[in-house]
């Protein structure tokens, strides 16, 4: 059986309607709504032949049909059209994000956000990988006899700190003295250019004793760990049960239960992606068990040519594909921007 062009707009058309009304499409209300010149009996019998073919479902007897996953992945390469987001919606989007942030995972939180208000479904988001980033300044602060606590800013503005015990015979004066001595050291490195090797040669170099300088090396360690840690963002979460499709209880709980799996949700937009580009997986193409029943559209955000996060929407199968890849399409590109920008860099031409 051949998808020819009938059906193929008629299809589409199927589509449309059931992504605007949540409800089963008949013959009928195809016909009347598109004046092709063909009558519903042929529609219906054309129905009957993309059902056959796998587009299309009949969820009861004597109603319309929905779309299958085969008939939304044929909607999404070859049917719909996605046009540029109008004045009005990047104006509403660039409002919301206009605010300039000096720390990166605000700026990452706050993309969330704004892409699960402006689209109405379940935004994530993934910090970058911060291998790539410098650091900028390390301080270690006296907090009491025997305790220190030891801060790390990178140039992307992210801020960590580590409490951390040392010997009491350690002074006030001795913390300047560590902490102007690893600044030295370590101020312009990358995270990754941290290791074993130059924490021997800052001993060396400094002619700080081991037992001082070793705790506070631990402690800086530990917060290079914490900045190289992905952290995960959910904007939206109950968003998917304003869609009909979620109302069912068992569906619903599987769906919250997948969203507090936070290795998972890094592993899936990973995963997901492909480079440079958008990438949708539609309900049963999706391997976690809690969102078999929704579409996830992805896209990574590439800095000099790195690729080092990623941001996605889940929504129900049904979802409105066009405006959700022209919204993410346009939010990557402002945070591709000002990621460049808390990172010092030029912007990727991909991002």
């Amino acid at each position: 059986m051949i998808l020819d062009e009938r059906k193929r707009k008629i299809l589409q058309a199927i589509i449309d309607d059931y992504i605007d009304t949540a409800e089963p499409i008949g013959s009928r209300t195809i016909a009347r709504k598109h004046e092709w010149g063909i009558s519903s009996a042929t529609i219906r019998n054309e129905m009957a032949d993309l059902e056959e073919m796998g587009y299309l479902a009949q969820p009861h007897t004597s109603s319309g049909r929905i779309p299958s996953d085969k008939g939304y992945r044929l909607y999404v390469d070859q049917l719909m059209q996605v046009n540029d987001l109008n004045g009005d919606e990047i104006e509403c989007i660039r409002s919301a994000m206009e605010l300039r942030i000096s720390e990166l995972s605000q700026l990452i939180r706050q993309a969330s956000a704004v892409l699960s208000r402006f689209t109405k479904y379940t935004s994530m988001a993934v910090t970058p990988s911060m291998k790539s980033s410098t650091i900028k300044a390390v301080q270690a602060v006296p907090i009491e006899n025997g305790k220190a606590m030891v801060i790390i800013v990178t140039n992307a503005g992210v801020v960590r700190s580590c409490l951390v015990n040392i010997p009491d015979s350690i002074q006030p004066d001795d913390l300047i003295m560590i902490s102007n001595a690893v600044n030295s050291k370590l101020a312009g490195m990358t995270i990754e250019e941290v290791g074993m090797k130059v924490i021997s040669e800052l001993e060396t170099e400094a002619g700080i004793p081991e037992e001082a300088l070793l705790p506070i090396m631990d402690a800086a360690a530990d917060c290079i760990n914490q900045i190289d840690n992905p952290e995960v963002y959910i904007e939206g979460a109950t968003n998917i049960f304003n869609y009909p499709e979620f109302r069912d209880m068992i569906k619903a709980r599987e769906f919250i239960s997948m969203l507090d799996k936070k290795a998972s949700i890094c592993k899936m937009l990973f995963d997901s992606v492909e480079r440079g580009g958008i990438t949708i997986r539609i309900g049963s193409e999706n391997y976690i068990s809690g969102i078999r029943d929704c579409s996830l559209v992805t896209a990574d955000y590439i800095i000099a040519n790195t690729l080092i996060g990623s941001i996605g929407i889940i929504g129900p199968t049904r979802m409105e594909y066009p405006k959700v890849i022209s919204s993410i399409k346009y939010i990557r590109k402002l945070m591709g921007e000002e990621v460049s920008r808390l990172l010092g860099l030029e912007p990727s031409e991909d991002g």
